[in-house]
């Protein structure tokens, strides 16, 4: 048994039988040595172990990835809240996994709504509150948005609670399932980052879910986009592609499809394979053919998307294609259209225009936009940006005697 074997490995003896097993899966709770050895045996490290919180430390599935079924969404929801208390920070979600979500919800039909009948009723006021709070909480600023997590935790851990123990119609359940994925995106963001890219993955996973239960196509192709992002950010452009492709398959607004569009023509050009070169403009010329057709009329999650991300997502692409000229041009058109409240994206913006003018061989101005983006990341609490400006700093140290360039290498290090 693998138990005792895990036992063994320890210089230690288990007594551990058929029997014993059979207690601990009627509800007798293993000894935190007995716990420490379930562990071993499945392939997990000592340290997942919570001997008081038995059996909730338990991962619900191998891969980290809830397949997609007809009640999928509570576990999902669950996956996502449990892996955000840092108990399973070691484990990775492959790329492999997360395409074949992708292809599963390409393929598969959405679940149709049922009305629950057990349970304490839901109350629409209550609903109502949860869908004010969460619109608010989501529509700070970034500067303020870093200390809401907590709030969208417990509201997403109160929706979660609705749809799995309350009563409700199919209508209130639509809105529940809505939201579900609203708070778990918003959280994946925040997660995302902060560098916690298992957190941020779960949280994506389970906004699949419950877009998937509601039957929106469009906010589920957001959602597989967001995890595509992420694998690119990454470095596995691959999964990516394989992701951006599946979702195409089901996007219905043009501006989804712009979004999907820009990542793919970003993705395929980040791999450098230049044989590539006509699938990434075509990306491109999709991609503003769709923004053009968009209009006002958006869902939140993909209203932000302008004519500023279209200039920056085709300059960096251009950029990783080799056309460093026009892609500068783009770069720094793209960063001045940005409206102030995108604080985040015009400290990623900066760090993309320092990155096009070193390409150029201008060091100066590439100094002073790095340390604009820096400084911004810094106030707003982004991780993540000062991630791509502390890649950039091997590429200014054959400039040290340039001016700016001391003053900025100096500040990274601060």
């Amino acid at each position: 048994m693998a138990i005792r074997a895990a036992a063994v490995r320890r210089g230690l003896r288990s007594g551990t039988d058929e029997a014993r097993v059979r207690k601990w899966q009627r509800g007798v709770t293993p000894s935190e040595e007995s716990q420490i050895y379930i562990a071993e045996a499945l392939g997990w490290p000592a340290d997942i172990v919570r001997a008081d919180d038995w059996p909730n430390w338990l991962p619900y599935t191998v891969d980290g990835v809830v397949p997609l079924g007809p009640h999928s969404f509570v576990p999902a929801l669950r996956e996502a809240l449990r892996t955000a208390m840092d108990r399973r920070t070691f484990f990775t979600i492959s790329g492999a996994a997360l395409a074949a979500l992708a292809a599963n919800w390409a393929d598969g039909p959405a679940s149709a709504l049922t009305q629950a009948q057990e349970g304490k009723p839901v109350g629409e006021d209550l609903v109502a509150f949860l869908e004010d709070t969460t619109r608010q909480l989501a529509g700070l600023t970034t500067e303020q948005g870093q200390h809401t997590a907590t709030l969208l935790d417990a509201s997403l851990s109160t929706v979660t609670d609705l749809l799995e123990h309350g009563r409700y119609t199919p209508a209130l359940g639509l809105r529940l399932h809505t939201l579900a994925a609203t708070l778990s995106q918003t959280l994946a963001w925040h997660r995302f980052d902060l560098g916690r890219h298992t957190h941020a993955s779960q949280h994506w996973i389970a906004a699949l879910h419950n877009a998937h239960a509601a039957g929106d196509h469009d906010l589920g192709a957001g959602l597989l986009s967001d995890l595509a992002y992420q694998a690119s950010w990454r470095g596995d452009h691959t999964a990516a592609a394989h992701i951006l492709h599946h979702a195409l398959t089901r996007a219905q607004h043009p501006a989804a499809h712009c979004l999907l569009q820009l990542r793919l023509a970003r993705t395929l050009a980040a791999r450098g394979d230049h044989s590539e070169r006509r699938a990434v403009l075509r990306a491109l010329a999709a991609a503003e053919k769709h923004l053009g057709d968009a209009g006002a009329d958006r869902s939140a999650w993909c209203a932000w998307v302008s004519e500023a991300d279209l200039a920056v997502d085709s300059g960096q692409a251009l950029l990783d294609l080799g056309d460093t000229g026009r892609a500068h041009q783009l770069i720094t058109e793209g960063e001045r259209l940005l409206p102030p409240t995108r604080n985040k994206t015009r400290g990623v913006f900066l760090a993309y225009r320092a990155a096009s003018y070193l390409d150029l061989k201008e060091p100066e101005p590439a100094a002073a936009a790095a340390t604009q983006s820096l400084l911004l990341a810094r106030h707003i609490g982004a991780p993540r940006c000062v991630q791509l400006v502390d890649d950039l700093l091997p590429r200014f140290h054959p400039y040290q005697n340039v001016q700016g360039v001391p003053e900025f290498l100096q500040l990274a290090v601060a």
